[in-house]
């Protein structure tokens, strides 16, 4: 007996300090991405693998049927592996277990999950002309749960009287109020980037990102962002991630411990980027000014991504496709979108549409030239034979002009004139069109505070061609007067914090003008959803004549007339003068006033006013 115990008690020693070496010893900390999914045409990943010394361990395979080790490839940081798999057709989801094994040190194994893809999730419908996007920085939106205002582990901490500081704004903030958004008639929401930003200050816009595969836990979780996707959707609204592929953060983990000099875009002394966008097309253009304006850096605090390095420009691609896939995101909104390697940019933008083929990217290029701007759209024919896979592009030059014309005393030609520029786009109905955004003064500042004329800049964006995009708080007159501090500009919204005396979201505390100017844009954006001609129809608008604008919106039996009076006094207007497109006199119902007008040879528009005649 007392042998028999004996025996038993080395079994369980030997078994207990077996399980002890095999688990203990582990040195891996970070697998990315963390997961894949089966039946994805992205089915060749490679697994970026961290840890100390992990590059001494030889890995193998377990027998997984369908699903095939490539490649194991070392580089200069020996605490990197990069592991190549292809995940066949046959394979179904599971545990795919990788064993890593080193001389005199023992092995391990690490459980690596292939998952089921959700039912057509490959059939994703991207935001088009059909909607309106409303645009929100995540931490000045509203507080939705209180006990993540501060995270242990995280540098900046929460300081709502610091203009540029954390406010506490969250991803539950968003969720509990996607039912106002939806009733202002949006059916997109664009938020700023949610992944974890922690740096030591200013953190708060997300463009600094240090962990590409984390929402912030001072927003939620990857499971809350999910969350609000689904629910989203469940309400009918689409929802857009903004995404970065240029730089990150100078505290990410790995540019703490680079894979390799390469990782990143290095030079012998800090250079900045030039900002020379004219070098894409620039026949003259120097190799140095185009170095300097590919590679070099936005700030010091955003190291500059190398995607000419195979294995980053691969991370890039697959952290993109894993968060559409574990989201279901409906659209990607790329910052800097010129800045990264451009032929890289072809490729990340093909991969992610070949997976989602219905999915839509907007990139952001900010000039206001719209020879650039349309550089990158797909279809364009450019000069030194780059093609692009873009389907949208921020429409920068047309709000600069909307700008112009409406605080030009004398003329509309600024719109006129850039809008008869649209030969120069392949397709310009998929252009993002605003009025303003989180990196310029708001649009009701810009206007001067005449909310008259942010009326007629609402009126134009909603009918316009091609994908409005409000920036959240416009609709309560929202601005920044005698500044341009981007921490002002992004303003905590009234009603979003505990205790706020105002409340934008009920109406509580609001001013007689900015009760107008939402009620405008609930009733502007509502009437936009469900009008064909204005998503997809054909334009034509007459040259600006006396400060009066006017364009028409028409598909099949649908047509609409915009009139456009910017002047201070009423004017009059004479239908023969725009017969080409109305073939006799004026039947219809303005929208916004639910004024009729039957068979009128001319109409009375008054000082400061926008008409939208859905024409019979």
């Amino acid at each position: 007996m007392i042998d028999n115990m004996k025996i038993i008690t080395s079994y369980i020693l030997f078994f207990y300090f077996s399980i002890f070496h095999i688990y203990a010893q582990e040195p891996i900390e970070r697998v990315e991405p963390p997961n894949w999914w089966v039946g994805m045409e992205y089915n060749s990943i490679e697994l970026l693998v961290y840890g100390k010394d992990i590059a001494s361990y030889k890995v193998t395979l377990d027998g997984y049927e369908g699903v095939s080790l490539e490649n194991v490839k070392t580089v200069e940081n020996s605490n990197y592996l990069f592991i190549s798999l292809n995940i066949s057709e046959e394979a179904l989801a599971g545990e795919l277990l990788l064993k890593f094994n080193k001389t005199g040190s023992g092995s391990f194994t690490y459980s690596y999950p292939i998952e089921d893809r959700v039912v057509n999730r490959s059939k994703i419908e991207g935001f088009n002309s059909s909607d309106a996007i409303y645009l929100i920085t995540p931490d000045r939106f509203a507080n939705g749960d209180v006990q993540n205002d501060e995270v242990e582990g995280l540098q900046e901490r929460l300081d709502r009287n610091d203009k540029g500081g954390r406010h506490g704004g969250d991803v539950a903030g968003i969720v509990d109020n996607l039912d106002y958004i939806k009733k202002l008639g949006f059916t997109a929401i664009w938020t700023n980037p949610i992944l974890e930003n922690n740096m030591p200050s200013y953190s708060y816009h997300g463009y600094a990102t240090t962990d590409f595969y984390k929402v912030d836990p001072r927003y939620g979780s990857n499971a809350s962002f999910k969350e609000m996707c689904d629910k989203a959707s469940e309400i009918g609204m689409k929802v857009i991630m903004d995404m970065i592929a240029n730089h990150a953060g100078l505290d990410h983990w790995w540019i703490k411990d680079l894979p390799s000099k390469d990782w990143i875009n290095q030079w012998d002394t800090y250079t900045q980027t030039n900002h020379k966008k004219t070098v894409i097309l620039d026949p003259y253009a120097t190799k140095k000014d185009k170095k300097i304006f590919f590679d070099g850096w936005f700030v010091p605090t955003m190291p500059d991504l190398n995607q000419r390095n195979e294995s980053m420009a691969k991370y890039l691609i697959q952290n993109t496709i894993w968060w559409i896939e574990y989201s279901g995101i409906s659209g990607i909104r790329m910052d800097t979108y010129p800045y990264p390697d451009m032929y890289f940019m072809n490729d990340w933008t093909k991969a992610v549409m070949q997976e989602y083929p219905n999915f839509n990217i907007v990139g952001e290029e900010w000039v206001l030239r719209p020879t650039i701007v349309s550089y990158w759209q797909k279809g364009k024919q450019n000069a030194n034979g780059y093609t692009s896979e873009l389907k949208s592009v921020m429409d920068f030059p047309l709000q600069n002009a909307l700008v112009n014309s409406l605080t030009d005393p004398d003329s509309w030609n600024a719109v006129y004139e850039e809008l008869g520029q649209d030969y120069l786009y392949p397709d310009p109905q998929n252009l993002v069109v605003f009025p303003d955004n989180h990196d310029m003064s708001r649009i009701f500042t810009q206007l001067n505070e005449d909310k008259e004329l942010l009326k007629l800049a609402l009126a134009y964006i909603t009918t316009i061609r091609g994908i409005p995009q409000i920036y959240y708080g416009t609709e309560v007159l929202m601005k920044n007067r005698g500044t341009e501090d981007h921490g002002v500009i992004r303003s905590d919204f009234p009603g979003g914090w505990p205790n706020d005396k105002v409340n934008s979201f009920t109406g509580k505390g609001l001013n007689k003008s900015q009760l107008e100017i939402k009620n405008y844009v609930t009733k502007l954006f509502n009437w936009r959803k469900n009008n064909k001609a204005v998503h997809e129809g054909g334009l034509v608008h007459f040259a600006s004549a006396n400060n009066l604008y006017v364009f028409f919106r028409f598909i099949e039996n649908e047509k609409i007339m915009v009139i456009l009076n910017k002047d201070d006094d009423s004017m009059t207007l004479n239908v023969k003068d725009y017969e080409e497109v109305l073939e006799g006199n004026l039947s219809g119902k303005d929208i916004i006033t639910d004024k009729h007008y039957e068979d009128v040879e001319s109409i009375r528009i008054s000082g400061k006013t926008a008409l939208i005649i859905e024409l019979e």
